[in-house]
């Protein structure tokens, strides 16, 4: 009884030791780490802008950042003179605004992902001299890096002094000076770019700070497994070449239009695009395209003359060859109705001998180069683009190689041999410049008429094409994609994609 006894005592000992000792290592062992907020999801702040372009550019290097992150993204709208003390009172995880990394005192920055000059741009003739600025009546935005770039001038020129203006843009402002409301104010060289298109008599000639280093702002306490996340990612963007693509398809095109080009354009969209508008949206329907993109090419291709006629023997607004008008059931290249329609269907199967795995915008972009220069010039230069170790896909990378198709070096190793290919890389930049000005249009400025008779219905007569006067039914043999998509197959004409 006594060692029953003795043995239910040791074995209660040894139970309760046991329990101590879980207790003690539970009470021990390091806690589960919590998940940080932001890996839930970001607060990014954004500064809505009438320019479309430095906005779009923001928000899609943010979702690439939250795709890398598998994170959800909840945008804070600020104006821009509220931005940085919003970060400093962290009331975001970052602020993706375009700000000036250069010099900053309380505010963190991450990785730089464009460079841009400063400009100052006054009304008259540029200056070309800081002193010459000193007595000006300079505006900037609040907050902008435009602001920033002034304050590091003024260390330089004490005497420089600018007053700011809130719920504004750049562009505004830029609008003023150049009616003449406004003396001076601040652009960086892209945002004069795109300004110069619509308002010509802008121009600059002087820097007034270094260039800006353009980057997302950080509060000063900014977690810093966020900041490495943030150098990871544009480091990746920037070693795989989306960043390079991405300010390609947003800023690569726009210096290419001349301040009188742009001037001309502008007129013609409000005068004579009214009256053959229609007809591109006819030609977007039976494609699911843009009828702004057909528009932006015609008139890159014939300024909208429906009997333009090249020394190349190219004709009508889309500027068919008497080939690719056959293939497109065009019997008449001088009917305005015909040859946009033609060239649309063209276009669109351009488009679809592309390999299924390039995606838009780069699609539109090299079925455009393949318009110009034919398909199998196209594919030589993907080719060679791959054999010199970059992306075929990419119209960014394609553009820098095509030009060399003129090259005996080059072309005597490809297929179909010869090709005016920097004529291509032209035509694509200028289309792309040419269709975001349509866009950036205000509203109403080009109004949608029913097109007169004598506008576009054209008679012509050429070599091998007769006389007539086009109807509402002289095309509805095109109206059906199918019968246009299967006369042209790249497999019949010995055109490999580029693999």
């Amino acid at each position: 009884m006594i060692k029953s006894i003795h043995s239910f005592f040791s074995r209660a000992k040894l139970f309760t030791l046991a329990w101590l000792s879980v207790a003690l290592f539970t009470a021990c062992a390091p806690e589960e780490p919590t998940k940080k907020p932001w890996r839930e999801e970001l607060t990014v702040i954004v500064v809505p802008s009438e320019n479309s372009v430095d906005s779009e550019f923001e928000l899609q290097l943010v979702n690439l950042f939250a795709e890398q992150l598998h994170v959800k993204i909840k945008f804070m709208p600020l104006p821009l003179d509220q931005v940085m003390q919003s970060i400093v009172t962290n009331n975001a995880h970052f602020a993706a605004s375009g700000s000036r990394s250069n010099d900053s005192e309380s505010i963190r920055f991450g990785p730089s992902y464009q460079t841009v000059s400063e400009q100052v741009v006054c009304n008259g003739v540029p200056l070309r001299r800081m002193e010459g600025l000193l007595k000006k009546n300079i505006a900037v935005v609040a907050g902008s890096a435009q602001e920033a770039a002034l304050h590091e001038a003024h260390k330089k020129f004490p005497a420089l002094h600018w007053h700011i203006r809130r719920n504004q843009s750049v562009g505004q402002l830029l609008e003023e000076v150049a009616e003449g409301k406004l003396e001076c104010t601040v652009a960086n060289e892209e945002q004069l770019a795109l300004a110069r298109n619509y308002h010509p008599n802008l121009d600059s000639t002087l820097d007034i700070a270094t260039p800006s280093k353009l980057a997302w702002a950080f509060a000063p306490d900014a977690d810093a497994e966020l900041l490495a996340e943030a150098q990871k990612f544009f480091t990746l963007i920037k070693q795989d070449g989306t960043l390079h693509r991405l300010l390609d398809h947003y800023y690569g095109h726009n210096k290419q239009l001349e301040s009188d080009d742009a001037v001309a354009f502008i007129t013609k969209a409000r005068t004579v695009l009214p009256h053959i508008r229609s007809l591109f949206e006819e030609a977007a329907t039976l494609t699911g395209m843009e009828w702004q993109l057909f528009a932006a090419l015609a008139y890159q291709e014939s300024h909208w003359d429906p009997l333009a006629t090249s020394p190349t023997k190219v004709r009508g607004m889309m500027m068919l060859t008497e080939d690719t008008a056959d293939r497109m059931g065009v019997t008449n290249r001088l009917d305005a109705r015909q040859s946009i329609i033609g060239g649309a269907k063209y276009l669109l199967l351009l488009k679809e001998q592309l390999p299924l795995r390039i995606n838009e915008p780069d699609r539109t972009w090299l079925a455009l180069a393949a318009y110009n220069q034919g398909y199998g010039h196209l594919e030589d230069a993907r080719v060679l683009t791959q054999q010199q170790g970059h992306d075929p896909d990419k119209w960014a990378d394609v553009k820098k190689v095509m030009p060399l198709l003129a090259q005996p070096l080059y072309f005597e190793q490809t297929k179909y041999g010869y090709a005016r290919g920097g004529e291509a890389v032209n035509l694509v930049e200028m289309v792309r410049m040419n269709h975001d000005l349509l866009n950036s249009l205000p509203i109403g400025s080009v109004p949608r008429l029913i097109p007169p008779t004598q506008d576009y219905k054209i008679l012509g007569k050429s070599k091998n094409e007769a006389p007539r006067l086009s109807s509402s039914n002289a095309i509805n043999n095109l109206s059906e994609p199918s019968q246009s998509l299967s006369i042209y197959h790249p497999a019949r004409n010995g055109v490999q994609p580029a693999r």
